[in-house]
């Protein structure tokens, strides 16, 4: 099984207790520029994994051609975080294909709209969203998994 997340605080509590065990992945992707050129960070979040799970730090348009080198071809067992919209859309548009995308958690800051208790969109987040609802991408409002679809965009 395959999984895309967005979510702004990459590794914590929700991931670690809610969404992995719901998932059943033995993988975790984390798919952001900063952290994986990030030592430090990395080992801060490596502390927090379980040790039954791979973790990894890739590049966002390296994601893609990680996953498939990685799983050689076959659909991978695995979660791919992101931080962002725009980060999930370069990885989308370098390659890596998925059906679904859950949007976890966005931050409220200025300029940004919110729309469920967890999520805060600015234009670009919404201009990011709209694009992959237009590529057929079911996009997954949802915190934790045991939550409800809180909100479509259209």
């Amino acid at each position: 099984m395959f999984w895309a997340r967005i979510d702004n605080r990459l590794i914590h509590g929700q991931i670690i207790e809610t969404w992995l065990p719901f998932t059943g992945v033995d993988t975790l992707v984390i798919a952001n520029d900063d952290v994986a050129n990030d030592v430090w960070r990395r080992e801060i979040m490596a502390m927090a994994m379980p040790t039954d799970i791979r973790l990894y730090f890739v590049e966002v348009e390296d994601v893609g051609s990680f996953l498939h080198g990685k799983f050689s071809g076959a659909v991978p067992n695995a979660m791919v975080l992101f931080a962002n919209c725009s980060d999930a859309r370069r990885a989308y548009d370098s390659g890596l294909r998925m059906t679904t995308l859950n949007i976890g958690n966005l931050h409220f800051s200025p300029g940004k709209r919110q729309i469920a208790p967890n999520i805060a969109l600015s234009l670009d987040d919404e201009a990011c969203l709209l694009y992959f609802e237009e590529h057929h991408i079911t996009l997954d409002f949802r915190c934790i998994p045991s939550d409800t679809a809180q909100v479509r965009l259209t």
